[in-house]
């Protein structure tokens, strides 16, 4: 089923989550020891991230050696897993960074093969390594000419142009929003302009960059719905577990952490943030589900352990959806 649709069908808000696969030569059980944890709180769907290639640089005998490698394959394996497996729709996230339409198109296909119909469209991390386009082949620079090209192939088009008989995929196309702004945007405005362009092309919704103010949510929703985006809009949550977290995640991230929240982890115990951190989301999903947002997404990444402590605290029905009323 596709993202929108479980959002339409949805009778009260529910839980879905964001995982990385394991680093080149990881052990598969850890991935699955996670997957196995999530299913318990019956998401409706999960997102993977995708990672293109980036370079490394290595000290040898005969100097420093650079070398390009991909650190996390795996998404597609990981896609069919979910779904076949554990019957939850999986999100691949599609990427403009380091690959072509052509290797785009591709994946897309593989995708549709497989019954995957969700997508998440970003331009991807700059990882210090732009590979070059081979010549008769082109690129996507930005997330709204992801949107672009997967809405084309929804249409049937695709890039060799005399294809006969070609069928049109059915995706379902998801995109990023940013509460304080992409930061590369000169203002909170203009970011939101972007945004609406990825929906005019195409894009069925939204799911936020993690923030942990709400106030910062409520204010992108507005200005969203002022510029005339009525997409639904996910609010993405990270809990915070350690205090290297405080450097991290705002260096990574390009957001804010409130003070309340900053203090707090700094006068505790190391072993203390986790609980914090587990706090302080619980009052930000019940905030945010009173004021009405759709659905709850946490970026889990390989960690469940906050996840399971919060879920214990917070208010579910026999299936794991929030209990609003």
């Amino acid at each position: 089923m596709k993202v929108i649709e479980h959002l339409e069908k949805a009778k009260e808000p529910f839980i879905s989550f964001e995982i990385i696969p394991p680093k080149r030569g990881g052990d598969m059980k850890s991935i699955l020891q996670v997957i196995d944890d999530l299913s318990k709180y019956n998401p409706p769907f999960i997102d993977i991230t995708s990672h293109a290639a980036e370079v490394i640089y290595e000290e040898t005998s005969s100097g420093i050696k650079k070398k390009v490698i991909r650190k996390r394959p795996g998404t597609l394996g990981i896609c069919a897993l979910i779904q076949n497996k554990y019957n939850i729709d999986a999100v691949p996230h599609l990427l403009c960074k380091n690959f072509t339409r052509e290797e785009t198109e591709d994946f897309l296909i593989e995708l549709n093969y497989l019954g995957i119909e969700n997508i998440l469209a970003i331009r991807g991390d700059d990882s210090g390594f732009t590979k070059p386009v081979p010549a008769g082949r082109s690129a996507n620079y930005y997330a709204l000419d992801l949107v672009k090209q997967v809405k084309a192939m929804n249409n049937g088009h695709y890039l060799e142009e005399n294809l006969l008989d070609a069928f049109p995929t059915n995706f379902c196309i998801g995109v990023s929003g940013y509460p304080e702004k992409h930061f590369e945007a000169p203002s909170l405005k203009t970011d939101v302009k972007y945004t609406k362009m990825k929906i005019e092309a195409g894009a069925d919704y939204i799911v936020t960059q993690m923030f942990y103010d709400n106030k910062h949510y409520f204010n992108y929703l507005e200005m969203c719905r002022a510029e005339g985006i009525g997409a639904p809009v996910i609010p993405g949550l990270k809990i915070i577990t350690i205090k290297p977290h405080l450097t991290n995640i705002p260096r990574n991230f390009f957001i804010n952490i409130p003070d309340e929240l900053v203090d707090e982890v700094m006068e505790a115990r190391p072993e203390h943030t986790m609980e914090i951190g587990v706090n302080w989301a619980a009052k930000q999903v019940t905030e945010l589900l009173e004021k009405g947002a759709p659905s709850i997404h946490f970026y889990v990444m390989q960690n469940t352990a906050p996840i399971k402590r919060l879920m214990a605290k917070l208010k579910l029905d026999k299936n794991n959806f929030f209990v609003t009323k």
